[in-house]
């Protein structure tokens, strides 16, 4: 494919569907067509064969917000301008003024192609480049020479393909191993194993290279963005490369101090409260949060002391015992003049 098939090919007619077609009707419109025409499925038959590349063709640019943009304007100038050169010959007078194509007798007005260049970089617009779209008609000299149409398109990266997978709590911070199902843009479909690195959070994407739409014209394919979704732990949470998990203590636990064990990932770990330990207190153990990529995080543990909901009658009055010793008020603050 040349970007003179930009001003000769109708893409939107390959498809079937309007020049205002929406992405998700020209994907359907493909889809379509690709799946009637695909070779698997008309084995030898060389029309559906040349259908199905003239398909994916239309679809590689119309399915492609930037090339589809580029397109559109070609297509534009030369419906301002009159059509394509024939090929060929100079351009008598000079800009601005018409260019006769010589041998093939067309014309188009060049004050049409460069007021609608300005006109795309004045509005902030990103369009083709004009240049570029000279070059390809009239050669690698541009329209000095006559050479003729110009180069053909080198190869183009084939689009990426999205994909989505549901992770465990545990094998999103290890990393794991699993098969991916993929539906490509023509309704065919394929099974690959794919390596979801260690250390990914929810919602976060990583990249597959080389897996996605094949390219054209020889060039490499896309790649496969998937999409991560981490099912919730029933203990423990993540904020980044850290761990946070919330132990109930007792109260004397939290009072007197205690060494209590608390559990990680793959085991558990000791941990000395000291006395008078606050409820909400939080201690961080080192290194055992997750690693992503050299770093690995902490666990950071929150103590909540626990009411009981029963105490037997001698535990009660223990702690009766206990209130009439106490003389503090902790929120003596509240009421100070």
């Amino acid at each position: 494919m040349s970007q003179k098939d930009y001003f000769e090919k109708d893409y939107y007619a390959a498809l079937g569907v309007s020049k205002d077609a929406s992405t998700s009707e020209i994907k359907k419109a493909y889809r379509k067509l690709a799946s009637q025409s695909h070779p698997d499925k008309n084995p030898g038959d060389a029309a559906a064969e040349t259908r199905f590349k003239e398909v994916s063709e239309a679809y590689d640019v119309l399915g492609n917000a930037k090339r589809r943009e580029e397109y559109d304007e070609a297509q534009r100038l030369v419906s301002n301008g009159g059509g394509f050169p024939g090929g060929g010959g100079g351009y008598p007078g000079r800009y601005p003024g018409d260019f006769s194509a010589g041998a093939g007798g067309q014309s188009f007005n060049l004050n049409d192609l460069f007021g609608a260049a300005r006109g795309a970089r004045g509005g902030g617009r990103g369009g083709p480049n004009i240049s570029d779209l000279f070059g390809d008609v009239f050669g690698e000299q541009g329209f000095n020479d006559g050479a003729g149409y110009g180069r053909q398109a080198g190869p183009m990266k084939g689009q990426d393909l999205d994909a989505a997978v549901t992770l465990s709590f545990e094998d999103a911070i290890n990393g794991v191993s699993l098969p991916l199902r993929l539906t490509a843009p023509d309704g065919t479909s394929k099974t690959l194993t794919v390596r979801v690195p260690s250390g990914i959070d929810d919602g976060k994407k990583f990249r597959v290279r080389g897996k996605g739409s094949p390219g054209l014209n020889g060039g490499p394919a896309g790649d496969l963005l998937v999409k991560v979704t981490v099912k919730p732990h029933g203990m423990f949470t993540r904020k980044g490369a850290n761990l946070q998990l919330t132990v109930p203590v007792t109260y004397v636990e939290a009072a007197l101090g205690a060494t209590i064990k608390v559990p990680t990932l793959d085991s558990s770990v000791s941990l000395k409260l000291p006395a008078g330990t606050s409820n909400g207190r939080k201690f961080r153990v080192k290194g055992k949060g997750v690693t992503v990529g050299k770093t690995t995080g902490d666990l950071i543990v929150a103590v909540e002391i626990a009411v009981p909901a029963k105490m037997s009658d001698e535990a009660k009055k223990a702690l009766e015992d206990y209130a009439a010793l106490q003389t503090d008020n902790p929120r003596e603050q509240f009421f100070a003049t």
